[in-house]
């Protein structure tokens, strides 16, 4: 391997019961030391989370309750690990953002000696990302095996990106033949969005939801009631008019769902609201 390096290097990979780093738990672990003479040795091994794996968690990695029942819990094998690792830098895919926050959060779970900082860590996705430029002219030479000669020309930008779009379709043959479905398909992430710019998202039974921020998750009907301020903090905002066109649409439809509720539970109010809007409508 063409690496340089001064002390141990552990490439590392883990299977958990979610993808909450802060909740979930490992059911597997894979490290692989690498020293600086080149020597290479492993530690993997199973974990009793001593909490349930999710549904979607055992149909990803195979690997059910029943199977880790009678493992070591991470308790158990903390020395083993940490010994392992000792003063190692980590890496691994995407393991910035997850793997090694787990790790940490699994050893500061149970008050253990290891640290995890004075380290030097290497995300090897991120490496990709850099490196594999995802531009219109890298989608270009790589689908098409063209050059990008004019870039930035709108009409010639608009032509290459079909030129690219109708190369995918032949390219995946899996890949939907149909807009919906491709729709779905090039969404980013997984996440339902409501508005173009994602700070609103929308549940199964179609409520809207706040998709950033504090109240990321929550539904703008929820946080009406709870922080009636936040709607007005949005709208003076610097937040996209069609973000706020959504928003405004929304509160009203709670708005209306309330007064709704209101002369349902009160129908004498409702019609003093009625006698007193004719009353004002004559005056005028």
């Amino acid at each position: 391997m063409n690496l340089s390096l001064t002390r141990n290097f552990v490439m590392l990979d883990l299977e958990t019961t979610g993808l909450d780093v802060a909740k979930d738990r490992i059911i597997e672990i894979a490290l692989i030391k690498v020293s600086p003479n080149g020597e290479q040795s492993e530690f993997y091994r199973r974990i009793n989370p001593t909490i349930p794996i999710t549904k979607e968690s055992a149909e990803i990695t195979g690997i059910t309750d029943d199977l880790v029942a009678n493992e070591p819990t991470f308790t158990q094998l903390a020395d083993d690990i940490a010994a392992f690792i000792g003063d190692s830098d980590l890496g691994g895919y995407n393991s910035n953002k997850f793997d090694i926050p787990v790790l940490a959060e699994e050893f500061l779970r149970i008050n253990h000696s290891f640290k995890i900082s004075n380290r030097r860590f290497v995300d090897v996705q991120n490496i990709f990302h850099k490196m594999e430029q995802r531009t219109l002219a890298a989608a270009y030479q790589f689908y098409c095996n063209e050059s990008m000669e004019n870039a930035h020309n709108a009409l010639y930008d608009t032509k290459v990106t079909l030129d690219v779009f109708r190369a995918q379709l032949e390219r995946y043959p899996n890949l939907a033949k149909n807009i919906p479905e491709l729709s779905d398909f090039s969404r980013q992430g997984n996440q339902e969005w409501h508005d173009f710019a994602g700070r609103l998202a929308k549940t199964k039974s179609g409520q809207v939801t706040y998709n950033f921020g504090k109240h990321k998750g929550k539904t703008v009907e929820e946080i009406s009631e709870t922080e009636p301020g936040y709607f007005g903090w949005m709208m003076d905002a610097d937040f996209p008019l069609f973000t706020k066109q959504l928003l405004r649409e929304e509160m009203g439809r709670i708005k209306q769902k309330r007064k709704g509720k209101r002369e349902a539970e009160n129908p004498e109010m409702n019609m003093e609201d009625k006698l007193a809007a004719l009353q004002n409508k004559f005056k005028k």
